[in-house]
């Protein structure tokens, strides 16, 4: 109950593998939101209308992978993999302000043969940004991330499977102040001094600080610098591309930097199928030395409803 007690009190003041964590969590700037065409076109239409300064989005999707056998002769294994997702964003904008709110919930499953269920996505992600127009190039901005796990995760590395997170368990808590460039229309970018907290009940791996091996410290707090940037290309009539990179170092280590680079690919096949290419690269070196890299092919059902 603690856990979401402290969840809820974080959102309130803020307004996929190659050797890729088992818990599907991803440390650092989440994962950004993509956004379709129509959505795009949506959302500009939205902005033109100076009587509406309040702009909702909400999208979810499921995407299935199923193959069956019987009786077959040339081998195989029965395999099921499902993920369901929801992107939602709410912004406002009023006299130079701006405010994004934009979120993503994603939980997926994968049963291979008479093995058990697998998690193959697990990840709760929260990103609001404040800006104010103050007539320069660059506008100065506040924002507030919040990235956990949905449920339970896994390393399915060992045998039995060992449970290693949960929700909020760890959570990342990164707040930011800097400034912003947002005057081109397919990218943005912003810097900013940071603060990011790290909270952990059981898996306290996560925020232990080896300088004091007496104590198992379940709370972390690290200082530093973060750039965040994305763009978005529409490279044919039904086919759009994302990109996001987010950067942090700490001060006490400049020269050390946590990356995640995210970019998707999503064409629309009609109204309500689409197809996903995903490729993500994450480096961070308390969750591994080494880079974690995923990417996933997927054909879906998508459903715009706002």
């Amino acid at each position: 109950m603690n856990k979401f007690v402290l969840f809820f009190f974080c959102l309130t003041i803020s307004g996929y593998g190659m050797n890729l964590h088992p818990a599907g969590r991803i440390a650092g700037v989440d994962t950004f939101k993509v956004p379709y065409p129509t959505e795009i076109s949506k959302a500009d239409t939205l902005k033109k209308d100076s009587a509406r300064v309040w702009i909702p989005s909400m999208v979810t999707g499921v995407s299935i992978s199923q193959i069956a056998f019987s009786n077959w002769t040339q081998g195989g294994l029965n395999a099921l993999t499902w993920t369901a997702t929801a992107n939602i964003g709410l912004d406002y904008r009023n006299d130079g302000w701006v405010l994004r709110n934009n979120g993503k919930l994603a939980y997926g499953r994968t049963k291979l043969g008479g093995q058990g269920y697998t998690t193959n996505d697990n990840e709760l992600f929260f990103e609001n940004v404040l800006s104010y127009n103050i007539g320069w190039e660059t506008d100065p901005f506040f924002s507030n991330t919040i990235i956990t796990t949905l449920t339970r995760g896994y390393d399915y590395k060992s045998n039995p499977p060992v449970l290693i997170a949960d929700f909020f368990d760890p959570g990342y808590v990164t707040q930011s102040l800097g400034f912003s460039y947002t005057r081109l229309k397919i990218a943005t970018t912003r810097l900013g001094l940071a603060t990011q907290e790290v909270f952990a009940n059981k898996y306290r791996q996560y925020t232990d600080n080896p300088s004091t091996p007496q104590k198992v410290e379940a709370f972390k707090l690290e200082s530093g610098f973060e750039s965040v940037s994305q763009a978005k290309l529409q490279i044919a009539d039904n086919m759009l591309l994302t990109t996001g990179l987010r950067l942090f170092t700490r001060f006490e280590h400049l020269s050390v930097w946590d990356v995640r680079w995210n970019n998707v690919i999503a064409a629309k096949v009609n109204s309500f199928v689409n197809v996903n290419f995903n490729f993500l690269l994450v480096y961070q070196r308390d969750q591994s030395l080494t880079t974690q890299m995923k990417e996933g092919l997927q054909v879906g059902v998508v459903y715009t409803i706002l």
